[in-house]
């Protein structure tokens, strides 16, 4: 009897943690971080750094107190064990596109997705105040007084660093983008501090720039946030592989609309376009930012300054097919199809394996057929035979995409668009000799590639 006592009470006692699951005490935590205010306010200990340091660390466990053990992916299992049970669960709560199970606590939200914690959303505060920023400052000004005291702020920094990312992440997937912004640049404001010691990561500022300029296009003031520390980041060497933020950063120029700064900001995106384009040849933003700055209703320059830019540089290194295909794409933007067409024959040329471009050429002819159809049905024929004539013209410029299209799927028979729009074509010729079969062999391979995907 004795032994049933003792494990009744073992099985209470691995109980209280789920009954008195984290609770954070308000009122006393407060009172913590008035004493910390307190003593550094006092002449003589707010002359130690060792005074400011603990400010720091008071300040710091303020603000991660609501979410402290808790991460993402966490299990359900784990997640009670920490917080208990939740006071309200709802299913299907949306957040952008995604649909969650919303657990409401006393002090967040969170929004589990396949048993696991996703997200969260914080629904009250310590303090209504960044008290991870307070504590920065303190960390900062304990520096300032004792730089003997960076052995002891390096975890501490890295522990605010951490403290902002996972907020980034957090609010990211929440589309909270503002706040997530501010997040991730304040993570890097951390690394900026002169006690830390680790290895700074720029791309906290891209991740930062990038979110201000999605927020740009319903709130206008986040331009030029974005654009501050999209700059920032390139400054700090910074480079994502694909140049995207040359992409970004022309938005964030692009999309500041005062009058007074408009054509600084218009040649500004113009600059950085022209500057992304020499080392991001191949990024089809790029491109279409260039043209869009060139057409704009504000004369920054004409595009065919844009083609002898480019063709200056392909005199210099003809070789060059990265540039060979960035002509292509400027000129297929301007609806230039011949010269776009003559531009992407010369990257096969260069390179006959490259099965992207092999496409890119078939299809550009494809756009070429599609542009004279459009002005055939605009035309007011007298004549069937006339009509006739001309749509012969038309499919004869269809039928030159075929054996493109056709190397680029035999360089990459795993490509879907390349099937996809081999099928499409072929039907379009089906009538033309050989075109048929073509047909009927391509859509068989479009259905069993389609029925792969579908099982995925």
């Amino acid at each position: 009897m004795k032994k049933l006592i003792f494990a009744v009470m073992a099985v209470m006692v691995m109980a209280a943690p789920m009954a008195n699951a984290q609770k954070v005490n308000k009122e006393a935590t407060l009172a913590k971080l008035a004493k910390a205010d307190a003593d550094v306010a006092d002449a003589k200990k707010g002359s130690k750094a060792a005074t400011w340091i603990n400010r720091g660390k008071a300040y710091y466990t303020a603000a991660a107190a609501p979410t402290k053990d808790i991460f993402v992916g966490m299990p359900m299992a784990d997640l009670e064990l920490v917080l208990g049970k939740a006071d309200a669960a709802n299913e299907g709560v949306t957040l952008g596109d995604t649909a969650y199970t919303e657990l409401v606590y006393p002090w967040l939200k969170i929004y589990m997705a396949n048993g696991v914690v996703s997200t969260w959303v914080l629904t009250q505060t310590i303090k209504d105040e960044d008290l991870a920023a307070v504590a920065l400052d303190s960390y900062n000004k304990a520096y300032e007084m004792d730089n003997k005291t960076a052995s002891k702020l390096g975890e501490a920094l890295k522990e605010l660093e951490n403290y902002y990312s996972q907020n980034g992440n957090v609010d990211m997937t929440a589309t909270d983008y503002v706040d997530a912004a501010y997040a991730y640049a304040q993570a890097y404001k951390v690394q900026e501090s002169p006690a830390y010691t680790g290895i700074k990561d720029p791309s906290y500022l891209y991740y930062a720039g990038y979110l201000y300029t999605i927020d740009g296009a319903t709130n206008n003031a986040s331009y030029a946030k974005g654009a501050d520390l999209l700059t920032k980041a390139l400054e700090a060497g910074y480079a994502d592989p694909d140049g995207n933020i040359y992409y970004y950063l022309y938005h964030c120029y692009y999309g500041q609309t005062d009058s007074s700064v408009r054509l600084a900001n218009l040649q500004r995106a113009k600059d950085l376009l022209m500057e992304g384009l020499a080392k991001f040849p191949k990024n089809d933003r790029i491109v279409e930012g260039l043209i869009n700055v060139y057409t704009s209703d504000s004369n920054v320059g004409d595009p065919t300054e844009l083609i002898k830019m480019v063709d200056g540089a392909l005199e210099r290194d003809p070789k060059n097919k990265d540039m060979w295909f960035g002509r292509g794409r400027i000129f297929y933007s301007m609806k230039n199809f011949d010269e776009s067409i003559a531009s992407f024959k010369k990257v096969v040329e260069l390179d006959p394996q490259d099965a992207q471009s092999m496409y890119f050429l078939g299809y550009f002819y494809i756009a070429k057929g599609d542009a004279m159809n459009d002005e055939i049905n605009k035309r007011d024929y007298k004549s069937t035979i006339a009509y006739n004539e001309d749509q012969k013209g038309v499919t004869a410029i269809y039928m030159e995409a075929v054996p493109y299209l056709e190397k680029a799927y035999e360089l990459n028979p795993n490509d879907f668009a390349t099937i996809e729009t081999l099928k499409v074509l072929c039907f379009r010729l089906r009538d033309e000799a050989g075109m048929m079969e073509k047909y009927e062999k391509y859509n068989k391979i479009y259905e069993e590639m389609n029925a792969q995907r579908q099982q995925q």
